[in-house]
């Protein structure tokens, strides 16, 4: 009699914890789906119920880098106002601190900078918000970035690179690179810092032709 209470009770925990993992795995799946599709309603009512800030999809994901990667940014200030992590990292190592800053979301990047956004994450190629910044352009995130105290403006990245170089190589010259090596100077970036040939932003503007950001460089 008392093996058969042991073993029914064993039952009903079993069936308990079954039930709860099934109903935690909905809530997961409810919740990241709610915030894939900017359901901004679903999404708080499932907090206020306790669902986890910081679930993360299948590829890593947390909520915060779905809202980011589509461009929800009241779904991010919900979020963050809940405690979301903005440098959680997915398998790519993208955060939503990183990868608002490689895509130019300045409103996001300040909204992070307010809420624990971390200088010593990197992403894949061990590089700051910063330096995809300055090559891809985004005046706005490297006017941002560089006026932070504290934020490391001549971090180097896996490939040898920092803000500058990579402004420098991979940006075509136009304007908009113009502006920003001029802003990487005036926040004092180091502008002797050579890549792992020993070429500098100089030497490369100058073999690239860009004169106006040569004479920037030069002034320096």
């Amino acid at each position: 009699m008392i093996q058969y209470v042991l073993l029914l009770g064993m039952l009903i925990s079993s069936c308990q914890t079954g039930k709860t993992m099934k109903d935690s795995i909905y809530i997961k799946e409810h919740i990241i789906e709610a915030v894939s599709n900017n359901r901004i309603k679903t999404v708080e009512e499932a907090l206020k119920s306790g669902a986890d800030v910081n679930t993360k999809d299948a590829s890593g994901q947390s909520l915060l880098l779905i809202a980011t990667k589509s461009g929800y940014i009241p779904m991010a200030e919900l979020l963050v106002a809940y405690g979301a992590d903005v440098n959680q990292q997915d398998r790519q190592l993208d955060s939503p601190f990183l990868y608002a800053g490689a895509t130019g979301q300045a409103v996001l990047i300040r909204l992070f900078l307010k809420h624990g956004a971390r200088f010593d994450i990197f992403n894949r190629y061990n590089g700051s918000a910063l330096i995809p910044a300055c090559e891809r352009g985004h005046i706005e995130v490297v006017k941002i970035l560089t006026s932070t105290e504290g934020f490391p403006i001549d971090h180097i990245n896996r490939l040898g690179w920092t803000a500058l170089l990579e402004a420098v190589i991979l940006g075509d010259g136009s304007k908009k690179y113009e502006k920003i090596v001029q802003i990487l100077v005036d926040a004092g970036c180091n502008t002797a810092i050579a890549d792992k040939d020993g070429v500098t932003a100089l030497q490369h503007a100058r073999s690239r032709g860009f004169q106006n950001i040569v004479s920037i460089l030069e002034r320096s």
